[in-house]
This record gives structure tokens, sequence and C-alpha cells, in this order.
């Protein structure tokens, strides 16, 4: 059910951005964005040449597993395709994603208990790595020098104390998977991909991070704007 982060070199990226969490050297977070940057000079046609033959084998990995859609939803393979496709959207200027990423899934009694549970966990795991964008950018900054080391710690120890303030920040989200399966228990067991437009997430954030501060009375919560730059 994980299969998402392991296929191909383009999902690579992406698990590489759910990881970074912890502490790495300048040079490590100037790779990372020059490789993003990378991603986003690709145009529609290479990606979808890069993606599609790993699409298609992971479509036919959840139907073998017993997944499906809704009536009138797209068929899988579209729905992974579209994911994709969104997910590897960058600003060509930061490298920052244009879609934050969040997923889970979660067993029920019948559909909407299930997927109302998963939605609920997938704006949990979106807003962990909401976390993660902002601690990216904390470090990039820190490593063009940007950034005071001092300045740096404050603000990710704020962002990361946030969570539960994005998570409650979060707005209306873009639904680009939705599958079910049946269980032997008659159960549902429902599958969700949530993305969310960066720039609100980062201001979901922007409000943790200050509030975060204001708690603490940290000096720098006048200068949050100026010190992120977004």
């Amino acid at each position: 059910m994980l299969k998402m982060k392991k296929i191909c070199v383009l999902l690579f990226l992406f698990v590489s951005a759910m990881c970074i969490g912890n502490a790495q050297s300048a040079s490590d977070y100037k790779a990372f964005i020059k490789e993003r940057k990378a991603i986003a000079a690709l145009s529609k046609d290479q990606m979808q040449a890069k993606v599609l033959k790993d699409i298609k084998k992971m479509a036919k990995g959840y139907e073998k597993e017993g997944w499906k859609v809704a009536p009138g939803a797209l068929p899988i393979e579209r729905q992974l395709s579209r994911s994709a496709e969104m997910q590897y959207e960058f600003d060509m200027g930061t490298g920052m994603p244009k879609y934050i990423k969040g997923e889970a899934t979660s067993i029920g009694g019948n559909y909407d208990a299930a997927k109302m549970q998963a939605s609920a966990l997938a704006k949990t795991d979106l807003a962990g790595n909401i976390q993660t964008e902002v601690v990216t950018m904390v470090e990039n900054k820190v490593s063009n020098n940007q950034l005071e080391n001092e300045q740096a710690v404050s603000l990710t120890q704020s962002v990361m104390g946030g969570k539960q303030i994005i998570a409650q920040s979060i707005g209306r989200t873009i639904t680009v998977v939705e599958m079910y399966r049946d269980l032997p228990n008659k159960n549902k067991e429902v599958r969700l991909v949530l993305l969310y437009n960066a720039e609100m997430a980062m201001e979901a954030a922007k409000k943790a991070i200050k509030e975060e501060m204001q708690k603490t009375a940290d000096k720098l919560v006048d200068q949050v704007d100026a010190l992120l730059g977004f």
C-alpha cells in the first residue's frame, strides 16, 4: 500500500523530501534543491515518459490487491498519473513544490466512516509534510548564509511544535487518489491522497510559528515574515 513512495526516479525525490528532518550539511541541502530545480525544468512530456510505465504497473498492482474506485470516479491509473504530475510541479526559483501531499489508509464499518477517518489522518500527514518543507527551507537559507544558526533553531523548534495548529489551519484540499476495497469481514478500507496548495500551506506554517513563538516570548516573532521570505 506504500508502493507510491517507492516507484520511479521522480518519486525518490519526494520520499527524500519527507525524510530530511535530520540535520544535513549545507552541501546536502544545495544538492537537494538543485535536484528539485532539475525536475522542475522537465517538460510535461518528459515527466510523463518517466512515470507512465511505472504508473501502469502500480495501478495493476492495486487492482490485483482488490482496490477499486467508486462509480463515476477516474480509474486508478488516471488517478495515480494525475497525482504524480501534480506532486512534481516545482517552483523554478525556489525549488519548492507547488503542492504538499498527505496520504492515509483507514478501515471502517462502511465507506463513509472509513473515508472520514482516512481524510483526518491524511490531513495530519499533510501537516507533518508541511513542517518538513519549512525545515527544508530554513536549512537551505542557513546553507546560503541567509539565516543565522540561532535563528534557524528557533524557527525550526517553533514549526515542529506547531503541527496541530498547522493541521487546524488547513483549508480546502484536492483529493487526487481515492480508492477502496472490501475486506473479508465486510469492512471497507479506503485510501486517500490529498494535495494542498503550497502557498496556503506556508501561510499555515507561518501562523503556527508565530503562535508557538508567542508562547515562549521569542523575540523573533515579529521577524518571521522577513526571515522566511514567504
